[in-house]
């Protein structure tokens, strides 16, 4: 109940305060490419419920049928603002909405697509008694994910292999002794990062 009051007021207070800046990033999002503002996309929440994810878009409009790719560094299909959006992680700010619906948290294992929750479904199942968060202890960890991944051809089959069983195993630690003082370390931890980049 106390998380579920500090999400939602919070999450309220920061799209008030936020509101100008929401505005101009929409505007300049629209401005510079065409398509939509929001990126949205299917994750998995608790209980593997899914929903849809909100972020400002930071990639070209691609309606081709192509197979799924991670975003590597000095990816061609980021856009210019696209790429301050990342690098601040401002692309992430419309995930308040997903907060105040009930949805996501501030704190909590980053929401994953279905395709990685079912590599892995008997850790999910105990990671996704808890709902997904807008940070975590992986999120600090891995700030510079992109620049993980070597190309855009091995990036899935990277993160599966490589970078999905180090975040498992810290979600999994925060699934098990979730707690408000642990919720407020791990925001600092967050905007420390964000700050000194």
């Amino acid at each position: 109940m106390i998380k579920r009051f500090f999400d939602f007021s919070l999450a309220l207070t920061s799209l008030v305060f936020l509101s100008p800046i929401f505005l101009i990033l929409a505007l300049i999002i629209k401005i510079e490419t065409p398509g939509p503002v929001f990126f949205r996309q299917a994750r998995m929440g608790k209980n593997f419920v899914p929903f849809q994810i909100f972020k400002f878009r930071s990639m070209v409009v691609d309606n081709s049928e192509k197979p799924l790719q991670l975003a590597i560094t000095n990816d061609s299909r980021i856009t210019t603002v696209g790429k301050v959006l990342r690098k601040s992680k401002l692309d992430e700010i419309p995930q308040l909405i997903n907060i105040l619906k009930g949805e996501m948290s501030f704190v909590g294992p980053r929401p994953e697509l279905e395709m990685f929750t079912d590599k892995y479904h008997e850790e999910f199942a105990e990671i996704l008694r808890v709902k997904p968060g807008l940070t975590d202890l992986a999120s600090v960890e891995f700030k510079d994910e992109e620049s993980l991944h070597s190309s855009s051809e091995n990036s899935i089959a990277n993160y599966i292999e490589h970078i999905m069983p180090k975040k498992i195993e810290m979600a999994k630690t925060y699934s098990k002794n979730p707690s408000f003082l642990l919720d407020l370390q791990i925001i600092f931890k967050t905007l420390l990062k964000l700050i000194f980049r």
